[in-house]
């Protein structure tokens, strides 16, 4: 491809709202090209990148035996109504009536429209396992559209789903996947790592995603130092926290009681009153849970004082769609005392959850639901319905498989991957026959790739102050031909001679042949990214052309007839 032929509308400045490198060389180097809010549209350049990716993908599916389908786009809203979801998926699912008063949505994901086509086509325990993907348009109504490609409100996702006639087969096929998208990340040249999620609104009873390590990534996940364990922090757990060391005989001892504590309304103010460590004190975190069909209720959240409560965990152990903050004039309509609450002596109709690493604890110090008092002495119970893992888990804290300390880094997710089991065919009714011809629903799992998301991902990955710096799979072209001077006609024809030698020997080239000065054509050749780089022109005299790596712009001088072979052996 001749560069003069090519729509490649490069700048020199950044967007006013792009802060990510890969926002800014992306919309720079003319790959994609902003028309909204959360909205991309792909140039030759973008789309040559998004469709190698999209090779990539596919190739490493179709090999671990996936097959391909295209679902419609617009899913009838009465799939999402059957599987429970159309209330619990927030409003980022854009829902729409067309003129006969049909409702419809975007999908944003496709699981009910894929266990719909199943449930009409698969009848036999004789045709599982299965497993359908698609790489389609998915639309997500973000709230806070930001960081370009990072988080769109249209993007090209692959999602796939398995069907199994057993839990067993469903496991082997999430390990399988597990395997597969880990060639798909590493034949794409990103570092990344495999950790344990949650499953949010896809649900299931368990899930994993690939994290592309980068500074600017949204997730924070936790890893450990001692092993392999990763997780998001919405997932993340721990070894229980220790309690502090004390000399002989220094260890507080409290008698159950009340104690009048006027005044004393935070942590920090209990802790310096009692004169204790945070340790033996009981916080509580109030929220307004939301539910379905507008449904909302009060919720109590009980951690130790030196934790804080993980908001996705406490939203899970509540079985809400949603928390929200609640206010003090909220909280005492419904009989609580803010700055004084505990679990015990709650109003009717409160729901509260305890941290499961105080189940037994004693010795504790907590709100009485009381004006100015608070309960001494607080011995947790063994046995309540009322237990969850709350904790968000913090930099130091030990590893619950080794003991190892665990810290935070931040991650790009690209992929997660479900184990759904019945959690849509039971409700969508999606039944086979087994071996003694009795309907089962299908055990399932989900697996997804932010495929355009990978652009941003390997760029934030993969770039330097100059530009985008492509991995050998995503570059658009293998190759760019800087022709110094294409007004004198040595260069020209030098430049012309080695593109048809390397586009005869199947290499993707972009020869540059504007009559442009020199210094703006390597500007845009640092810019784009393009693994390697020729300049001819200054160096022909002595039968040399200068070969450019993009990546640490790492040059040599080659002969002219060792050129074609050097290019060769380094791609």
């Amino acid at each position: 491809m001749r560069f003069s032929r090519m729509l490649i509308p490069t700048a020199k400045e950044a967007p006013s709202d792009a802060v990510l490198p890969s926002h800014i060389y992306l919309i720079r180097a003319g790959y994609i090209q902003s028309v909204g809010a959360g909205l991309y549209n792909f140039l030759p350049l973008g789309k040559r990148v998004l469709d190698k990716v999209r090779a990539v993908v596919k190739e490493e599916l179709d090999r671990a035996g996936c097959l391909e389908v295209d679902l419609a786009f617009v899913t009838p809203a009465e799939l999402w109504r059957e599987s429970g979801r159309f209330e619990k998926y927030g409003k980022e699912l854009l829902r729409f009536t067309d003129r006969k008063e049909n409702e419809f949505v975007l999908g944003p994901t496709h699981e009910e429209m894929m266990v719909n086509l199943v449930r009409q086509s698969v009848k036999s325990y004789k045709q599982l396992p299965l497993n359908l993907y698609q790489i389609k348009t998915k639309f997500r109504d973000e709230i806070r559209p930001r960081f370009g490609l990072m988080r769109g409100r249209e993007f090209l996702m692959k999602d796939g789903y398995s069907f199994h006639k057993d839990e067993a087969d469903m496991k082997r096929e999430f390990d399988n996947m597990e395997a597969t998208y880990s060639r798909i990340f590493t034949r794409l040249g990103l570092d990344f790592r495999i950790v344990e999620a949650d499953s949010g609104a896809i649900g299931g009873s368990g899930s994993k995603e690939f994290m592309v390590l980068a500074d600017s990534g949204e997730d924070t996940i936790i890893v450990c130092d001692g092993c392999d364990y990763g997780a998001n922090i919405e997932a993340a757990t721990r070894a229980p926290k220790a309690a502090p060391r004390y000399e002989e005989g220094e260890e507080p001892m409290m008698s159950p009681g009340e104690f009048h504590t006027p005044g004393v309304t935070t942590i920090d103010a209990l802790a310096e009153f009692f004169h204790l460590d945070p340790h033996h004190l009981v916080k509580a975190v109030a929220k307004k849970a939301l539910y379905d069909e507008g449904e909302e209720a009060i919720a109590l959240f009980f951690v130790r004082g030196n934790d804080e409560v993980e908001e996705t965990k406490a939203c899970n152990a509540v079985g809400a769609n949603e928390l929200i903050d609640v206010s003090e004039e909220e909280l005492r309509a419904a009989g609580l005392t803010p700055g004084y609450m505990g679990f015990t002596g709650l109003p009717e109709g409160i729901r509260y959850v305890i941290d499961r690493e105080l189940r037994g604890e004693g010795n504790l110090v907590m709100g009485a639901n009381k004006e100015e008092v608070h309960l001494v002495g607080v011995q947790v119970p063994d046995v309540s319905e009322h237990f969850a893992d709350l904790v968000a888990v913090q930099e130091g804290d030990r590893c619950a498989r080794c003991g190892g300390r665990l810290s935070t880094t931040k991650g790009i997710e690209v992929g997660h991957i479900f184990q759904l089991g019945t959690r849509y065919s039971e409700p969508l009714g999606a039944t086979f026959l087994d071996e003694n011809g009795k309907a089962r629903p299908f055990v399932m799992g989900t697996y997804g790739i932010g495929v355009s998301r990978l652009l941003a991902a390997i760029i934030e990955q993969h770039h330097d102050d100059r530009g985008c710096i492509w991995t050998r799979e995503s570059a658009p072209f293998a190759v760019e031909i800087i022709v110094s001077n294409v007004k004198k006609e040595e260069e020209k024809e030098a430049g012309e001679k080695l593109y048809r030698q390397l586009t005869e020997a199947g290499v993707e080239v972009l020869l540059d042949d504007r009559p442009e000065r020199f210094g703006p054509k390597m500007s845009d050749f640092e810019l784009m990214g393009i693994p390697l780089g020729v300049v001819v022109g200054k160096k022909l005299a002595e039968g040399k052309a200068e070969l450019i790596i993009r990546d640490g712009m790492v040059r040599s001088d080659v002969a002219l007839e060792d050129l074609s072979a050097a290019i060769l052996e380094r791609i």
